[in-house]
């Protein structure tokens, strides 16, 4: 049995979706700028960024806790973004018989 009209358009509108999250990057910071991250809404990291002249080095949990709380804080972010832009399709796909 073939697929649809509806169905072959809803997958083209779901790989869209997903091209979108690449490209969509939440940047979360810690430490007043010590530590930057870069996650995309497809929940990769993108970049890290560290300022050295912000770290006490006698201090490493600090610095700890600072990447923690980025990635934590960045991936809830990302999650979040991405669940807003595939929601409205996964009701969708669920409805052709294909989804969720």
């Amino acid at each position: 049995m073939g697929q649809t009209f509806d169905q072959m358009k809803m997958l083209n509108q779901l790989r869209k979706a997903q091209k979108e999250l690449k490209n969509e990057i939440v940047e979360v910071e810690a430490g007043d700028g010590a530590v930057v991250v870069q996650i995309t809404a497809e929940l990769k990291v993108k970049k890290v960024t560290i300022d050295p002249e912000k770290v006490d080095l006698d201090d490493i949990h600090e610095l700890e806790r600072w990447i923690e709380n980025c990635f934590r804080d960045g991936y809830a972010k990302a999650q979040e973004i991405a669940t807003d832009k595939m929601k409205p399709l996964m009701g969708a796909l669920g409805n052709l018989g294909l989804g969720a």
